[in-house]
């Protein structure tokens, strides 16, 4: 069923689900530091395979297969995804689990009624140091998504949802339709994150224009450039606090759930969530299946519909501007870049990746292909969010996603490896 097709309803929700596994480093001691093979292998608590197993039984496999039945079943259910480059490599490389993984994604998408997203390849930082990595990660990004899924992507999301008024004139420059972002009341101010909006229009430097410019996706700027806003209260109440027996609402049920959205204002209704709320933040005996199997046949008898994202901004005008002069995301409290470069941990690791670039761009005919792609998995945002120190002896979401036993591992481990990277890079240079 197209868009053009669907009937008219009260509101609609488009559901954007971000799929990313980093590539976790190995123990590295400082006796290993110039000797150091396969920064990305090691014992078993690092063993990204094994974990990739795991989050795939408990979540990508049942989740995808519970999205295929809803969308056959509901010709006017719609989902859309974001899914990293190393995530999709790690499909790639893991045998036979890794090829169901993407196999049944791959059956989603052919649906139709789901939508793939552009994002950084490497799930970086890049934008804060380095706006040719940034559009080069972009870049290929979308040549993996259009290898292995014959899509090209003309909506954007940045790592974490970091944006700023920036950030979406660069994307427009890249002839991206649209972009998503947090609603965060900070910026909104007394409005809603249920309408569709138009970023402030920003400056970009000269320099930064020419490299955006340089990347498009297309010869012309499509009309208009949208801006999506996650409403995060909707959205946390599933990604956050549905097994919360604390939880003054709990258990959250579908038809509470439903009535909630149907007495929520505006146009559409972004639910944004990392994909791994189904089965692994959210185990599956918490009813989290049940409740997804549910909520399309009961949001249709509401008259609420469902959109992806280009459909979302195909189906309704701006109402207005949002001014967001600095960066945002969609992480802790704060909504800032707190979590990845709060601490001189983070900030010297940050430092330290993003200086070698020009060495190892400006020697590109000598550095291996293998070892630019090593350096470019260092700049992964996890490995940054592993350092965050704010609320790790509260027993945070820091410490629950986290390798390591306490952010100064994961320094020591960092810096380590990139010392014997250096090293590695110095004998070729």
């Amino acid at each position: 069923m197209t868009d053009r097709k669907m009937k008219k309803y009260n509101k609609t929700i488009c559901f954007y689900f971000e799929v990313h596994q980093p590539y976790r480093l190995s123990k590295c001691s400082a006796f290993e530091v110039g000797q150091k093979q396969g920064y990305f292998e090691g014992p078993p608590e690092y063993e990204n395979k094994k974990i990739f197993e795991k989050v795939a039984a408990k979540c990508y496999l049942p989740a995808n297969k519970l999205m295929l039945e809803l969308l056959n079943k509901h010709p006017e259910f719609r989902v859309s995804y974001s899914l990293s480059g190393v995530f999709l490599e790690q499909c790639l490389e893991y045998g036979e689990i890794g090829k169901q993984v993407l196999d049944s994604f791959k059956a989603i998408f052919k649906t139709g009624q789901a939508e793939i997203l552009s994002e950084t390849y490497y799930h970086s930082l890049a934008w804060l140091f380095s706006k040719d990595e940034f559009a080069q990660q972009i870049h290929k990004h979308s040549q993996l998504v259009y290898k292995l899924f014959h899509k090209k992507p003309t909506i954007f999301r940045n790592t974490e949802l970091i944006y700023s008024n920036e950030i979406a004139e660069f994307i427009r420059e890249m002839g991206y339709k649209g972009i998503l972002a947090e609603g965060w009341d900070y910026y909104l101010d007394w409005r809603s994150p249920n309408f569709l909006y138009q970023p402030h229009k920003a400056s970009l430097h000269p320099e930064d224009r020419k490299i955006a410019q340089k990347n498009r996706i297309r010869k012309t700027l499509p009309k208009n450039f949208n801006l999506l806003l996650k409403n995060y209260k909707l959205s946390d109440d599933i990604a956050f606090r549905f097994s919360n027996r604390g939880w003054s609402e709990w258990p959250l049920n579908v038809d509470k759930y439903v009535a909630w959205l149907g007495a929520t204002d505006g146009e559409t209704i972004n639910l944004f969530m990392d994909y791994e709320t189904f089965g692994e933040h959210q185990w599956e005996d918490t009813g989290i299946f049940e409740f997804m199997r549910h909520l399309p046949a009961e949001c249709l008898k509401q008259n609420i519909g469902f959109r992806t994202p280009s459909e979302t901004i195909k189906a309704y005008k701006p109402v207005g501007e949002v001014d967001v002069p600095h960066l945002m995301s969609w992480a802790d409290m704060e909504r800032d870049l707190s979590a990845w470069c709060s601490n001189q941990l983070q900030e010297s690791a940050l430092k330290r990746i993003f200086d070698i670039e020009h060495e190892i761009k400006a020697n590109a005919d000598m550095v291996q292909e293998s070892l630019l792609h090593d350096w470019r998995k260092l700049q992964t945002s996890d490995h940054f969010y592993y350092m965050c120190t704010k609320y790790w002896n509260d027993g945070d979401v820091h410490a629950y996603f986290s390798p390591y036993e306490s952010p100064y591992d994961a320094f020591i481990t960092y810096m380590n490896t990139l010392t014997d990277f250096e090293q590695k890079l110095a004998q070729l240079t």
